[in-house]
């Protein structure tokens, strides 16, 4: 496989491991994730119970381990106690004695006392150290705990002696037929079997390392145990722990429970009390099992560990076995995408339908039946698109047609407007000069001494003329009123037919109206002007009000009076275009002119427009 073909290879399977690109792909992943998910959660559940499991399996050995130490020292030392007792009858004190240390090798030595102290007989183990004879012993705790019954006690400061720890003393008092005690009989037990079980429990003497087996006195003293330990108070401070270490709890005074040593150690300490026929007045002893909590967890530890792995590797089975199942079971609808790709590259006319019932035939089925339909409806749809281009061509001509005509009605409009605009304009002065011009006439004939002043007038008025002339001009190729709005530009008109006329005229324009400044703006601005002119040469008024406003948010309203000579605004008069022309631009821009008129009276001109709300 050549570099180029390793690399083509290794895009499609990155693209293929994609679950942006692939189902097949997201399916895997989402096996793969449901499988790790479930063996991390199944390995913590498990691990944690059978850590829990484990720690109190080991915490019950341990407790049962205490029990059964506990148990045999008892005994030991009831049945040791019971056979001194018994000796009275055995004969004399040399049978006693040599019957006993055959019995119990564990005995150091046997005396006998008077009741007064006095040693009458001893004997002891070889290697071991005796009572002298006749030696007095009355001050010994042995002797004066035996006379009121039997006796158990602990040297506790006796040192030991080789690797045999002294452990205690046994004592019990020999009576007569009339139960008077007249002898105390004592021996003193080593027990050795003790280093035994420590062996048994522990492979080392190191406190650290395992188990180690200690036996308290009442007081909480070792009176066995490590040497540097020994008839020293027990360290341990027990830690608060609300969960108990063996489930159900172990129904017993001190339970197992982990203590922190004066070295900062943590243990699990279990203790068991040691049963005794009778026991001394310093309180019960106590047998008790220490050990690391590291030792106690490891084991536990390991297994939660072992747990986990193999929970994980069960995992991972599982999840190639699934994207191995979820492979194989999706590669049906991944034939199916590449047969449909296929037909989407024109490679292939018809989507391959696989055999069988389920869902990927009946969707390729469907798939199938959608294509062979959108090919019939292109077919069609290519016909219908050959008709509507035929259609379209002939509507294109007919628009053509139809915006010839809109040029030629728009250049009948400009026509309009510019003949309005000439009546408005040069025709006013036009007709002004033709009377100047006959009032010439008539003056040369009848005052020729008048001409002079009355060619003065007629200039002015030829300078008039053609200062509205330019204005009209100006204001064709100018539109002041989109620039700056129609109300400024009426309040600018209202002025200089002020300045010009010298009456008295008013403007009032509200806000919302005095912005309105669109073509329709332009034609109310020229109908002003055309009105105030008529107002000029017509009415003879002293007073005009200009007043513009917009009312109901949706409707502009320009209404202009005066008090003038009015006129009947009912009778037609020929040759006059003024009214008729400003009822045209009305017109043209869908307004509504209303003229209200009558001799003597004055007129006014209202124009009402309908506009939208946005555009005031």
């Amino acid at each position: 496989m050549t570099s180029p073909q390793r690399l083509r290879f290794a895009k499609q399977l990155l693209r293929d491991l994609d679950p942006r690109h692939s189902l097949v792909a997201g399916v895997i992943w989402l096996v793969v994730a449901l499988a790790a998910s479930f063996a991390i959660a199944a390995s913590l559940w498990a691990g944690r119970v059978a850590r829990e499991i484990v720690v109190q399996q080991h915490v019950r050995r341990l407790v049962l381990e205490t029990d059964q130490l506990a148990s045999d020292l008892g005994e030991a030392a009831s049945t040791r106690l019971e056979a001194i007792r018994a000796a009275k009858d055995w004969g004399s004190p040399a049978e006693v004695f040599k019957r006993l240390l055959a019995a119990y090798p564990d005995l150091s030595w046997i005396a006998v006392a008077d009741r007064e102290g006095t040693v009458l007989a001893t004997a002891k183990n070889p290697n071991s150290p005796g009572l002298n004879l006749a030696a007095n012993v009355s001050a010994t705790d042995w002797f004066s705990g035996a006379l009121d019954g039997p006796w158990v006690g602990v040297l506790e400061q006796s040192p030991p002696m080789g690797d045999v720890s002294l452990l205690g003393d046994l004592a019990a008092p020999l009576k007569d037929d009339s139960g008077r005690v007249v002898a105390v009989i004592a021996a003193h037990l080593t027990w050795p079997w003790t280093s035994d079980d420590v062996q048994r429990l522990s492979k080392n003497s190191d406190p650290r390392g395992s188990t180690q087996s200690w036996v308290l006195n009442g007081a909480g003293v070792v009176v066995v145990g490590p040497p540097p330990l020994r008839n020293l108070p027990w360290s341990g401070e027990k830690l608060v722990d609300a969960s108990p270490l063996i489930d159900p709890p172990v129904e017993r005074p001190d339970a197992p429970h982990f203590e922190r040593l004066a070295d900062g150690q943590t243990v699990l300490v279990t203790r068991a009390t040691v049963s005794i026929e009778r026991q001394s007045a310093r309180g019960p002893w106590q047998v008790q099992l220490s050990e690391p909590k590291e030792v106690v967890y490891r084991r536990a530890d390991a297994l939660a560990v072992r747990i986990v792995w193999i929970s994980i590797c069960l995992g991972l089975a599982t999840a190639v076995l699934g994207a191995v199942g979820a492979r194989r079971l999706t590669r049906r609808l991944k034939n199916l995408t590449r047969s449909a790709a296929a037909v989407g590259r024109n490679e292939v006319a018809r989507i391959e339908v696989p055999s069988g019932r389920d869902e990927v035939a009946q969707l390729a089925a469907a798939f199938a039946k959608i294509l062979d339909d959108l090919r019939q409806e292109r077919s069609e749809l290519l016909k219908l698109s050959s008709e509507l281009e035929r259609r379209v061509a002939v509507r294109t001509r007919e628009v053509e047609r139809l915006a010839e005509e809109s040029r030629y009605a728009a250049i009948v409009r400009e026509r309009l407007q510019i003949a309005r605009d000439l009546h408005d304009t040069l025709a006013h002065s036009m007709m002004a000069m033709l009377s100047e011009v006959r009032l010439l006439r008539k003056l040369q004939v009848h005052d020729p001494d008048s001409l002079p002043d009355e060619l003065v007038r007629a200039e002015q008025v030829a300078h008039a003329g053609l200062s509205e002339a330019r204005t009209a001009i100006t204001q064709m190729r100018a539109n002041s009123v989109r620039d700056i709005g129609l109300g400024p530009a009426l309040a600018k008109a209202v002025e200089r037919f002020k300045d010009h006329t010298g009456l008295d005229v008013e403007f009032a324009a509200d806000g919302a109206a005095a912005r309105f400044g669109d073509e329709r703006a332009e034609v109310i601005f020229r109908m002003t002007e055309e009105a105030l002119r008529n107002i000029e040469r017509h009415a003879a008024a002293s007073k005009v009000r200009v007043t513009l406003r917009s009312s109901d948010a949706a409707q502009l309203e320009l209404q202009i009076e005066d008090d003038g000579v009015g006129f009947d605004a009912a009778t037609a008069k020929p040759g006059h275009f003024g009214l008729i022309g400003l009822r045209e631009q009305a017109h043209l821009i869908g307004a509504e002119l209303g003229i209200t008129s009558a001799p003597n009276r004055g007129t006014m001109v209202r124009l009402t427009l309908r506009i939208a709300p946005e555009e005031l």
